[in-house]
């Protein structure tokens, strides 16, 4: 692969990357958020797979279909499963109505075009703040840093500012993906026995927190956080 062609995909790869934890911001829909981090996964995977082919490093290539089964698929069927049995069970107790709401973010702690403006204000502090790095050791790789800071910063926004327990997850998620895309970016990838065992943290945090959500679903009849705290009180 030329270092042109190389540079090409990989911009656009963490372009599409930075895009999705952008969009996740400005859907309200908990399917459409599942949706989009599934992408991310894929962005996230091509960034690492194209890593692997422009050094020759096999392992990083496998790496890369490990996270793309893991980031792209199982961790976003495990959200959605979660999510459709539980507005099955609010539409079947409800009437059809209850389960449309908990499908949505519908009133999120920050409004849309607030937490826009919000994530390019951290887009810019990410480029900012990675300038120096960037300065040390100006590969394509390195030159895309900015990114994969800019989306740790966009996962906890969306985890601290998100009211349904299910999209909280998804913002520790992107959070984590941002980690691993700035690992890849500085250092051209981890060995790949540390990614197994992150990704393995990762995969049973999710559990954890499906099953806590479930729970919570069941004792109290909602996930989202603020009715939560009302009971607390």
């Amino acid at each position: 692969m030329s270092e042109g062609l190389f540079t090409q995909l990989l911009n656009l790869a963490c372009g599409a990357f930075l895009l999705a934890a952008v969009v996740v911001l400005w859907r309200r829909e908990l399917a459409a958020i599942v949706r989009l981090f599934a992408l991310q996964g894929v962005a996230l995977a091509a960034i690492a797979l194209l890593l692997g082919l422009h050094e020759n490093r096999w392992g990083l290539i496998v790496v890369a279909v490990g996270i793309g089964a893991l980031r792209a698929g199982l961790l976003p069927y495990l959200i959605r499963r979660a999510l459709k049995a539980f507005v099955a069970e609010r539409d079947g107790g409800l009437g059809g109505h209850g389960g449309s709401e908990e499908a949505r973010e519908t009133q999120p702690l920050v409004n849309v075009a607030a937490s826009l403006l919000t994530a390019a204000a951290l887009t810019l502090l990410a480029y900012a703040v990675a300038r120096p790095l960037v300065e040390l050791d100006p590969t394509p790789a390195t030159r895309a840093l900015p990114v994969g800071l800019a989306v740790v910063l966009i996962g906890f926004f969306v985890l601290v500012t998100r009211r349904r327990a299910l999209a909280q997850v998804v913002g520790f998620l992107l959070l984590d993906n941002g980690i691993t895309a700035t690992a890849f970016l500085a250092a051209s990838g981890v060995p790949l026995i540390v990614e197994l065992g992150v990704s393995f943290d990762v995969l049973l945090a999710v559990l954890v927190l499906q099953v806590l959500t479930v729970r919570v679903r069941e004792a109290f009849g909602t996930t989202d956080i603020d009715d939560l705290r009302e009971l607390h009180d």
